[in-house]
């Protein structure tokens, strides 16, 4: 199974893996920048958490590239049948990248309000283990859109389950500071709303999951269970690469 590099025109190939390319640039530029938001928060770092702030804009401008990509070949090609597959797993995990910016940014907003107030680092250390979880979640989700590995997406599924338990978890810790004492509320709610946005970002990963595993195989199995499902769509062809389309996509270090 190849989804780009069968087509008797050459020029729709390139149009195919422009898309791809540009849509792993923007998930590398959201994954930059939600590492960089969590270090902020950690590290009461105001300058970073400024550098995350403004980055989302060029997130939400390459967004509107794409999309004017994704309606240029549409229009163009009038795909059909995989190619229509890909190319709205594209546009439409592009939405869940522009989405997973818009949390980092929160994160660090939230982040340079506490470092200027003086509070204490409370949550700070679930808001951490969270916030790595998730970074490996999105790497995973983007890597295996690199190589349409469905096996890979499978696997980022899976873990949204687990970052789903941490969240759980930590808000139930962050319950205890205020029952406590009452003077942790303010804190313990700005806190709560950094790990909801964390594990909003789980939840986005699991969406570009989905979406490529419904274009490698035809089956949505956003509303379904795994187990069985996984076994049926998975096949020997599931995982291959797609020419260049990882040269776009460049993880994030963890280094400013």
């Amino acid at each position: 199974m190849n989804l780009i590099g069968e087509h008797l025109s050459k020029s729709y190939d390139q149009d195919l893996q422009n898309l791809v390319n540009l849509f792993l640039k923007m998930g590398g530029m959201a994954e930059a920048n939600l590492t960089k938001a969590i270090e902020s928060l950690v590290k009461s770092d105001v300058e970073l958490a400024e550098d995350v702030i403004d980055g989302d804009k060029e997130i939400n401008f390459t967004e509107q590239q794409l999309d004017d990509s994704v309606v240029k070949v549409l229009a163009r090609r009038q795909p059909a049948a995989t190619d229509l597959r890909l190319i709205m797993a594209v546009s439409k995990c592009g939405a869940d990248i522009e989405r997973i910016g818009d949390e980092a940014k929160k994160i660090a907003k939230m982040a340079r309000r506490a470092t200027r107030e003086g509070q204490s680092p409370i949550g700070y250390h679930e808001a951490h283990q969270m916030g790595n979880f998730v970074q490996m979640m999105l790497k995973n989700a983007l890597e295996a859109f690199a190589k349409f590995d469905a096996t890979g997406a499978y696997r980022v599924i899976e873990q949204d389950s687990e970052i789903d338990a941490m969240y759980k978890s930590a808000s139930r810790a962050m319950m205890t500071y205020i029952m406590e004492d009452g003077r942790y509320v303010a804190k313990v709610i700005d806190i709560l709303w950094v790990l909801r946005s964390i594990e909003r970002i789980g939840a986005h990963a699991r969406n570009i999951a989905e979406q490529l595993i419904f274009c490698i195989t035809g089956e949505d199995v956003r509303y379904q269970k795994l187990g069985a499902k996984k076994d049926s769509a998975l096949n020997p062809a599931a995982s291959h690469e797609i020419n260049d389309a990882s040269l776009d996509y460049q993880p994030s270090t963890g280094e400013n």
